[in-house]
């Protein structure tokens, strides 16, 4: 890369994570819990791109959580499974702990592919999450694990799987800090980006103007105009960012595109 290219990808990331993110202190000192509150409270939909570290070299998953950060990921997307609400097994509370206790101050979303919710909340917080979406389709009793959730501190995330109506969660978005929809089946690789489930994202921001509002599942450059104009905030993407040989470019650009669909939302 040119040192020319390079100063212009450094200088969009920079513009933009300006443009979109909230007042906020950069500070790593900063605790989590802390930062939590700064970064994600704000009156309309701010932009923000959180890589999937699943699609990183998990034996190195700390150095690929620092660069991801440094090429301007706005949180880091951890995806649990157990095995059993998903086929998939990956890892739990102690890992990310450990990650952590290395990278103190970045926003930590805990996408729970888990079949009881409710029993990782607090082993979750323990270890430093900031945000913990767990599915409906896994949730016994909705209201109780978000009573719980609030009451260790950290954000409220209830996530949607493809075949699920989004009717299901209306009941509860008073409850909640954001709502996850899949755009794929989650626990499975591989699987081609699902462009109708944008019409439940479509439906939230067009009645929840304020709300967060994350895709998940094959989001890349090819899809990310469509995920913004139908008025997702929050995105989730793994290959095309973890596997890009710039991924800081790949990010200002998913901003950039991002931004502008948003504020041509909010305009009208």
């Amino acid at each position: 890369m040119s040192n020319y290219c390079k100063s212009r990808a450094e200088g969009l990331h920079n513009y933009y994570h300006l443009i979109t993110e909230p007042k906020r202190s950069r500070s790593r000192g900063l605790g989590h819990s802390g930062l939590q509150k700064a970064t994600m409270s704000h009156s309309h939909p701010i932009c923000k791109i959180g890589p999937s570290i699943l699609n990183a070299d998990l034996s190195e998953i700390f150095n690929e959580s620092a660069r991801l950060i440094d090429a301007g990921a706005d949180y880091l997307h951890l995806d649990v499974m157990d095995g059993h609400f998903v086929p998939n097994l990956t890892f739990g509370h102690p890992v990310v702990k450990c990650l952590r206790s290395k990278i103190p101050s970045s926003f930590f979303d805990m996408h729970m592919m888990v079949e009881k919710p409710e029993q990782w909340v607090e082993p979750m917080s323990d270890a430093g999450a900031n945000q913990y979406t767990f599915h409906i389709e896994a949730a016994r009793d909705v209201p109780e694990i978000c009573r719980k959730i609030k009451e260790t501190g950290m954000k409220v995330g209830i996530g949607v799987k493809p075949n699920t109506s989004v009717d299901v969660i209306l009941p509860y978005i008073d409850m909640v800090d954001m709502i996850l929809i899949m755009t794929v089946e989650p626990g499975f690789g591989g699987q081609g980006f699902m462009k109708d489930m944008l019409q439940k994202v479509e439906f939230l921001r067009k009645n929840y103007p304020e709300l967060d509002i994350e895709v998940d599942g094959g989001v890349g450059l090819g899809n990310i105009q469509a995920c913004a104009e139908a008025g997702a905030n929050m995105i989730v993407s793994g290959t095309a960012i973890v596997g890009s040989t710039n991924p800081a470019e790949v990010i200002a650009s998913m901003k950039n595109t991002v931004f502008h669909a948003l504020h041509k939302l909010t305009s009208n």
